[in-house]
């Protein structure tokens, strides 16, 4: 009976999960672009090249197209895409068993790394149901 309920709701529980899973990319997407040069300077700090430009996608990805997906805008393909960036944010910059001399700070970066795989099954759902009637998708 309670299955019902949110079965005749889908499209508000959409919208709903849809705002939920992007507020962590949009908050974290604006303080990369509010302090860009701290971005910048822990990419670096992890080792990738190009650490401006690999900034620069965090912000894109995290904020632009966590708004996007929050208003419903193509949301499939960058549901999917953000899947994948996720999943390599995780590999790339949540590596916990690299930290050996603090175990609060692995288990920190491990919540972290395990959070990112739990994000990206949520978009991955998303990408296959789709953003419901309350998106540009379907206007």
């Amino acid at each position: 009976m309670r299955y019902t309920l949110f079965q005749s709701r889908k499209d508000e529980v959409l919208l709903i999960a849809r705002i939920l899973l992007m507020i962590l990319f949009v908050l974290f997407g604006w303080d990369k672009f509010i302090n860009f040069s701290g971005t910048a300077s822990y990419m670096e700090s992890v080792g990738l090249p190009l650490p401006t430009f690999a900034a620069l996608i965090a912000l894109v990805m995290e904020f632009a197209v966590g708004i996007a997906i929050v208003l419903g805008y193509y949301t499939r393909p960058l549901a999917l895409l953000l899947a994948i960036y996720t999943l390599v944010t995780a590999l790339i910059g949540h590596r916990y068993w690299l930290v050996t001399d603090n175990p609060l700070a692995r288990i920190d970066v491990m919540i972290n790394f395990y959070k990112n795989f739990s994000i990206t099954g949520g978009l991955l759902l998303l990408c296959i149901t789709g953003p419901g009637k309350y998106s540009l998708d379907k206007r």
